[in-house]
């Protein structure tokens, strides 16, 4: 995953990475002109010293040599003039230093001279690294007093925006309060506010909406399914019925009451995932469990057996808390043999319910799919996992499956 930073962050990290760059460029490039203009400097002096010497000879005065410095001497035969670098022994500092040489050739008066000239190059070398050194502390203040005055203008720049950011997170499609977005002067940030606005808007009348459909369709069905049931139920209990009518009608009744059932679920799911359930109370879910349990004792032929070891408390809406703890021993209840033993036990905030079972399921990633059902044997709406995976998620729990000893295990880790 791409690692998150900061805006504010990552603006001054892109600021401290370029200064540092130019910094260092703008280091060595001033390094090789101050080394050239100084060796120029050096040259010059070289130079000057060199026609100040020619000049002297030319008026006849006998030729000096001040060793390492100058040297004068009378020759033979004419050669090239050359600068370079060189290292000599220098008696007054006795020690090897470094020089930068002008060796020339002249002829003067009907003689020929070479002329050496030396300039000791150490304390330019040293001058050199002490106007580095204080351009580098100089940048380095500059851009560290930048560096501040830059994050303290873009936190004041960008605080409306993170503040209308923490706004747009007290955001609630249940609620009718506008979002308090801050105004800026900055164009974009009024542009962005004006989106924001209009988005919400139109996703609030969205789900108002959908919400008002899923209502209505949901309290429509419930009427004229109601009144089939009845009508079906008169059928029976009358007359003149032969066996094949009886188990049509009987037939019939049944997917009533699954399709009566499977709109109750729906509308459930619907109302979970808009996060409609705002009522929180603290739950005791090892108590809930149990009772649920005696109430299925009472309805089911199912051998459930149940033991506390520890008790769970949690934050919780009531009516979710029972959906809960219904749909998982409803499902172990449904897919456990006529002579299997179904287990309930709290222990250490964990909720867990098993059941027996041949094998472990094909496709369990498809286990809290919605009308997903892993055997057509079993006659169900499909839907009791899926509420209970969205009733985990809602409140933060961990619903975990698994086949352990011939099992079917379901985990509800609580926070």
């Amino acid at each position: 995953m791409m690692k998150e930073v900061r805006l504010i962050r990552k603006a001054s990290q892109g600021f401290l990475l370029t200064s540092a760059l130019l910094m260092l460029l703008s280091t060595v490039a001033l390094y090789f002109y101050v080394k050239q203009l100084m060796q120029q400097e050096v040259e010059e002096e070289l130079f000057s010293t060199q026609a100040r010497i020619e000049s002297a000879l030319q008026l006849s005065k006998p030729p000096f040599s001040l060793p390492p410095v100058l040297e004068v001497e009378q020759v033979p035969e004419m050669g090239t003039e050359k600068v370079k670098d060189t290292i000599i022994y220098d008696p007054s500092q006795k020690e090897m230093e470094e020089f930068r040489e002008l060796v020339s050739f002249k002829n003067i008066n009907g003689k020929n001279y070479k002329i050496t000239v030396r300039n000791l190059i150490v304390e330019s070398e040293d001058i050199l690294f002490a106007i580095i050194l204080s351009y580098l502390l100089i940048i380095l203040l500059v851009i560290l007093i930048q560096f501040y005055f830059n994050r303290e203008k873009n936190k004041k720049l960008w605080a409306p925006f993170f503040r209308n950011l923490q706004a747009m997170k007290t955001f609630s499609l249940s609620s009718d309060t506008p979002i308090p977005l801050e105004k800026s002067r900055i164009l974009e940030f009024n542009e962005l506010n004006k989106e924001v606005m209009m988005l919400t808007n139109k996703v609030r009348t969205d789900y108002k909406n959908l919400k008002q459909f899923t209502e209505d369709v949901s309290h429509e069905l419930q009427t004229p399914l109601a009144i089939i049931q009845a009508k079906i139920e008169n059928i029976i209990n009358g007359d003149h019925l032969n066996d094949m009518q009886f188990e049509h009608l009987t037939s019939i009744q049944k997917d009533i009451q699954r399709l009566t059932q499977m709109n109750k679920r729906l509308t459930l799911l619907t109302k979970i995932e808009n996060k409609q359930f705002v009522n929180l109370e603290q739950i005791n879910i090892t108590q809930l469990i149990e009772e649920t349990v005696q109430n299925f004792h009472e309805i089911s032929n199912a051998e459930i057996e149940f033991s506390v070891m520890d008790k769970i408390g949690v934050r919780m809406d009531v009516h979710l808390a029972e959906v809960l703890c219904n749909n998982l021993i409803s499902n172990a209840i449904k897919y456990s043999p006529q002579e299997g033993k179904i287990e309930v036990s709290a222990k250490e905030n964990s909720l867990t319910i098993s059941n027996k079972g041949i094998q472990a399921l094909e496709h369990p990633e498809m286990l809290y799919s919605r009308f997903y059902r892993e055997s057509e044997t079993v006659k169900s709406t499909g839907l009791g996992l899926a509420i209970v995976k969205r009733i985990c998620e809602l409140y933060g729990f961990t619903v975990v499956y698994s086949f352990e000893q011939n099992k079917h295990v379901f985990s509800i880790k609580f926070k």
